[in-house]
Order: structure tokens, then sequence, then C-alpha cells
């Protein structure tokens, strides 16, 4: 098989429209998160045409749902042509059809927030009610990524069935992990939405909010890990092939894989820690789901810093830290991935103070949820993003990553690196404090504790400007690899298991069981609670519009 994309260029202009429109939303997520930051600090006030709650709903959807999906199938599609042979024909018209209905449906979801009609924010709880089409256009997304997991359910299968008995390439495992979370994980808010849809075309008269925000978690919970599972892969997988080394134990790469697939839809209600209607018992049993996650997170730190140590011994390093003094550290597609990970250790610190009912009761709703999110998405999952583009954009447009570009990519890093730094202190301080999220500016009649928010706020802003800094040289470097850098060949740096590796069980490929296993968990956190909040719920809620 030939090691270069170019051998399928069709392959190639799928990813590489994927990763443009990726960028293009960083580019309008980036310009909302200034923007609301300057107006929470009390420096701007935005126009009655386009309100804070605006700026906020377009900069979560925008970031949480656009970036991340298209940069994630963008990223895996490349994958599954390089490692498989390249894409099925029926599979790559899957992505485009994909490709076409999450473009429509963002169209419908981003129309009625620039019409003031969806100021629902990127949660959409009820009985805050959007318009119709908004709702609509979330089914459009949905129906695009299953399309596009199903592209690569059906790549898989081809190629499992064509090499009996070996094991999938590690990438594509990867993938194929990501997807299952991706169809799986996504069914819940599927049928909360298709629910809200009718109540707000005024069907229905009430909305039973319970069921609408446990359906939600059972979501935005698994979502969150999804990204995180993308990022992993590049860590395990490519990082040691940029520094020369070769990757951890492949048998524990992929149980790693299985874990959190197995173990990561349970656990939404520690997003609910303080919502009424559910047993102490119910949410310790959530809490516990949500913690298991920190084993293999655990392993993957091992796992990594293992390589690195191994790796710098190889070069000369001596010590017990000889080896990060030989670390490539002017290498973009090394530095980037290498701060995400740092950066997940109090990542998920924070995560373990939130799942913890006494703590989370001192930072639930607060700007401490706020930090804690761009810690663990904006630094350790976009970042690791942004490693990969600096060899995954060139490689998709047949280009080479000159030396000029790392540069300004290193230059890229520190400044997204800075901003993050700033932004997430000051919003775990400010939460501490008592600020409150999801708020503009406010001092609630000049009163003290509200005052001494201010300058953990404009710090805030001070981030948030080093951010969009990071982020036009991210886009500019983007743009550049596209479609200005020299033309090439670029690898797909894929490292090889070590050397003398034991042989890896294949059990590891027995994904039904995975599946199986995974829905058995499922089911005992979910159907319980859900019954009883249908069942024995209270009146519902009509639909409100506050805004």
């Amino acid at each position: 098989m030939n090691k270069l994309l170019g051998a399928h260029p069709r392959d190639a202009s799928l990813s590489k429209t994927y990763l443009f429109v990726a960028f293009a939303a960083l580019l309008l997520g980036g310009i909302m998160g200034l923007l609301q930051a300057t107006e929470r600090a009390g420096l701007f006030e935005m126009p009655s045409w386009f309100t804070y709650y605006q700026a906020l709903t377009t900069h979560g959807i925008v970031l949480v749902v656009v970036l991340t999906a298209f940069f994630t199938i963008g990223y895996f599609y490349a994958a599954l042509s390089h490692t498989l042979g390249g894409l099925l024909p029926k599979v790559r018209s899957m992505a485009w059809i994909g490709f076409a209905l999450k473009i429509v449906g963002f169209v419908f979801v981003v129309i009625p927030v620039l019409m003031n009609k969806a100021t629902v924010m990127y949660t959409f709880y009820p009985p805050m009610k959007a318009s119709p089409y908004f709702y609509i256009g979330l089914v459009f997304i949905v129906l695009g990524v299953w399309m596009c997991a199903f592209g690569a359910f059906v790549q898989v299968a081809t190629w499992r069935k064509n090499n009996r008995g070996k094991h999938l390439p590690i990438l594509s495992f990867f993938a194929t992990g990501v997807f299952v979370l991706l169809f799986f994980g996504s069914l819940g808010v599927t049928v909360e939405v298709l629910t809200l849809i009718p109540w707000a075309f005024g069907w229905t008269k009430t909305i039973n909010v319970m069921v609408s925000r446990t359906l939600f978690w059972s979501f935005g919970h698994t979502l969150v890990n999804i990204w995180y599972l993308t990022a992993v892969s590049a860590w395990y997988v490519i990082v040691p092939k940029v520094i020369g080394g070769r990757r951890f134990s492949d048998v524990l790469t992929r149980f790693v894989v299985i874990a959190l697939v197995i173990t990561n839809i349970p656990g939404g209600f520690h997003h609910q820690i303080i919502d009424p209607g559910m047993s102490q018992a119910l949410k310790f049993m959530h809490v516990f789901m949500s913690l298991v996650i920190a084993v293999p997170s655990m392993m993957t730190a091992y796992a990594m810093f293992s390589v690195f140590e191994r790796r710098g011994r190889e070069l000369g390093g001596k010590g017990l830290l000889g080896w990060f003094k030989k670390m490539p550290w002017g290498d973009v597609r090394f530095l980037a991935p290498f701060i995400a990970m740092v950066a997940f250790i109090p990542g998920g610190a924070g995560g373990i103070v939130q799942t913890t009912n006494q703590l989370n009761q001192v930072v639930h709703n607060t700007l401490w949820v706020v930090g804690h999110f761009h810690l663990t998405v904006g630094t350790s999952v976009i970042l690791t993003f942004f490693g990969i583009s600096y060899w995954l954009i060139p490689y998709v447009s047949r280009r080479v990553l000159t030396p000029r570009i790392n540069k300004l990519g290193v230059v890229q890093t520190i400044f997204w690196t800075v901003g993050m730094l700033i932004m997430t202190f000051s919003m775990h301080i400010a939460g501490l404090l008592g600020a409150p999220r999801r708020t503009s500016y406010t001092t609630y009649g000049d009163h003290a504790a509200a005052m001494g928010w201010d300058t953990y706020t404009t710090l805030v802003v001070i981030g948030a400007a080093f951010l969009l800094v990071g982020g036009l040289l991210q886009l500019y470097a983007a743009y550049y690899l596209m479609f200005r850098a020299p033309k090439g060949q670029t690898e797909f740096p894929l490292a090889e298991p070590e050397e003398n590796a034991s042989a890896t069980p294949y059990w590891t490929e027995r994904w039904g069981r995975t599946i199986i296993l995974m829905l058995l968990l499922v089911a005992m956190a979910y159907v319980a609670p859900l019954v009883n909040f249908i069942f024995d719920s209270p009146p519902g809620s009509p639909p409100f519009v506050t805004w």
C-alpha cells in the first residue's frame, strides 16, 4: 500500500474540507469568546441587536459542536484511509452526505441564534424555548454525525472481512471507539430534541424538564470524553513517532480504548449532582462511573512519560529528568500535544472536584466550571488538535511543513498556552469567590463580593486577547499549509510498536462484546431514573422565552 494519502486524492479532499470548516469555526468562536469576556468584565457592552447571550450561545455551539466534530471526523477519516488502504467509494459518499447534513443543520441552528430566537446557550435546557428550527437543525447535525459513524463502521467491517485474524491498525481502532461513542452517546440527546420540536411548535403544551436534562447529559458527558479519546489517539500513536521513538504497549493501548468506550456514557449525573428527583445512591453510582475514567487516564500518563523517558535515554539523557532536555521542543508537532498532556493533570484533578458532592456544592454553576472546561477542552484537546494540524494539513494537501511555519507554530502554541493559563486560573479563582457562570456583567448593586471578581474577569479578557492572537496565528498556519506551502510529500507519523512486545490477544477485537458491556452499564445508569422521571414526574413545564 502506498504510504501517502496522495494515492487517494478524493480521500484527501474529503478530510481537507472537514478541516477547513473546523478552522473557520475556530475564527468565529474565538471572536465570540473575546466579545463575551470584554462584556463580562464591564469593559464593553454589546449592542441590542446582538447580545451577550447570543454571543455565548454562538461561542458554545460553534466551538463545542462544529470545530470539534469536523476536526475529529476529518482526522479519523484520513487515518482510516491511510491505515486501511483507502476509503471505499460508498464510505466516501457517506462522509460527504454527512458533511452536507451537518452544514444544513448548522444553518438551521445559527439563523435563529442570529435572529435572537434561540438564545438558550449550548446546553439548551428547557423550559427555555428556542425556535423549533433550532432543534430541527440539531437533528440534521446528529444525522450527519451518524452518517459518518456508519461510514467508518462499513470501512472497518470490510477491512476485517478481508483480513480475518488480523488486528485492526491501532489508529483505526481508536477511530472505531470514537465513532461507537458518537453514535450511542448521541442517542439520548436525539430523543430529547425530538420531544422538544413539537413542544417548541406548540403542538404539546408541556415538557418533562428532568427527562430532558438527563437525556442531554447522557450525551454531554460522553462528548467531552470523545474529544479526549481523539486527543489520546495522537498521544499514543503520533507523538512517539514525532520524537523518534516507539509507542507503548499495544495491549495497554487497546485496553484503554475499550475501557473508555465501556465506561464513558454512564456518569452523566455528576453534572446533575444538585438536581432533585434522584436518590443519593443513584448519584453516587454515576460519580463512581465518572471516576472510573481516571484509571485509563492514569494508564495513559504512565505510558506517555515512559515513552518520553525511554527515548530520552536513547538520546543520551541521564538522571531522573535527563530525558526532558532531549525532547524536540522546537518541533510544534511535539510541543503542542506535550503541553496538552501536562494541562490534563490539573484538568483531571478539577474534574474529580466536580464529581464530588460536597466540593461540587461550592463550584456548581460558577466560573470555576467554565475554567475547568477551558483547561480540559480548550487546552488539552484543542492544543492536541493544533499539533495534529501541522502534519495532517500538509499531508492531505500534499504539501510540506516549512521551518518558518514550524517556528510560527511554536510561537502560536506559546500564545495559546499563556492565554489559557491566564484565563483558566482567573476563572477558577473567580468561581471560588462565587462569580456565577453564564451571566453578563453585573455588580449586584455594587456588592462587595461582586466587586471582588473584577480583577479576575479583567484577567480573563487579557487571556482571551492572547488566545485570539494564538487563534489567528493558527488560522494563518492552517491556510498556508493548505494552499501556499511548497508541494511535497508529508509523512503520516505512525509509531511502530515496541520491540519484543508481547502478542496482543484477539479478544480486543471483539467489538460486539465491548458494545454489549457498554449498553449494560448504560442500562444500569439510566433505565431506573428515566422510568421514575417519566411515570412519577411532577407536572411538565410550559415554554419560557426570557429574552
